[in-house]
């Protein structure tokens, strides 16, 4: 989750989202400069001095609450994600089910990067909601092996790997869209560059699962063995993917486009990445929380 998505989000349910911040037009430009100097840990209070100033001195808007919260939930998830299996390397930790082992120290330190980025998100999140934040969601809230069909994502570095995919294709995906929207805002650069590196995180999974087997990932979305733009090797995250698989773009048919054969139906999905609603994350989410925790 990143802050163009949350704005995004807001705009659903707050039309003048954009309305309220454009007046404030150097004040935006001012933080989005300034979030190019600051440390992730000054990050929520620069954010929920945007929001205080988008909104004046009223109490942020249920509806953008709701947003903010979902937003929140998804990187709480995505935290406790990475972290159970960092802790649980931790020597002497009380974590016990953890029993793959890395390959080796980068790919660990890589994993241990990616647990802290997530942890800046939620702390960012909280920053912005203040009072108004969801209660924590903890690590017992959740179910990683999602109810069995990923049992070994603990104890199969391969398992974890795959599952991290999952999770880090379909943050992507939520991210996409958001361009159009932002034209002629100061926002659409920040959204380009966060946008690139939470790309770069999922390439990297990509890398790190070619280099622990035999099999050949891309650093991008491809098909699958099936025919379908899903490239883990594992149906049961179809959910990740639906959509993925579109040849058309703008209307135009991109196999073939112009006679050129070495356009394929692969080329053409490689070529663009589809955005996910968020309905769909939902679902997607909801895999891996326990009854009565889900969203």
């Amino acid at each position: 989750m990143n802050i163009v998505n949350i704005l995004e989000e807001i705009e659903k349910v707050d039309g003048e989202i954009y309305e309220r911040l454009n007046p404030r037009r150097a004040a935006m430009k001012s933080f989005f400069n300034m979030g190019k100097k600051i440390s992730l840990a000054a990050m929520p209070l620069a954010l929920g001095s945007m929001f205080q100033k988008a909104y004046g001195q009223t109490a942020l808007p249920a509806a953008v609450v709701d947003v903010l919260n979902f937003a929140l939930s998804l990187e709480y998830l995505e935290y406790h994600f990475y972290n159970h299996c960092i802790v649980g390397k931790t020597p002497g930790s009380a974590v016990t089910d953890v029993t793959f082992n890395f390959p080796n120290a980068a790919s660990q330190t890589a994993i241990t990067t990616i647990r802290d980025h997530e942890k800046a998100h939620v702390d960012l999140l909280i920053g912005a909601l203040g009072s108004s934040a969801r209660a924590p969601i903890a690590y017992a809230d959740t179910d990683f092996r999602a109810g069995g069909t990923f049992s070994t994502v603990y104890s199969d570095y391969g398992t974890f790997l795959a599952v991290a995919q999952g999770f880090e294709d379909t943050g992507v995906r939520a991210y996409k869209g958001q361009a159009g929207a932002l034209l002629g805002s100061p926002v659409l650069q920040t959204a380009l560059q966060i946008h690139s590196v939470e790309a770069r995180h999922a390439s990297h999974i990509r890398q790190m699962r070619t280099a622990a087997g035999t099999a050949i990932y891309k650093p991008w979305v491809s098909l699958g063995a099936s025919g379908q733009a899903n490239d883990s090797g594992v149906p049961q995250v179809d959910a990740v993917y639906a959509g993925e698989d579109l040849t058309v773009q703008a209307g135009a048919s991109i196999v073939g486009l112009g006679g050129n054969a070495g356009i394929t139906k692969a080329v053409a999905v490689e070529s663009f990445d589809e955005p996910l609603d968020k309905a769909s994350v939902i679902t997607i989410a909801n895999l891996f929380l326990r009854d009565g925790k889900k969203l």
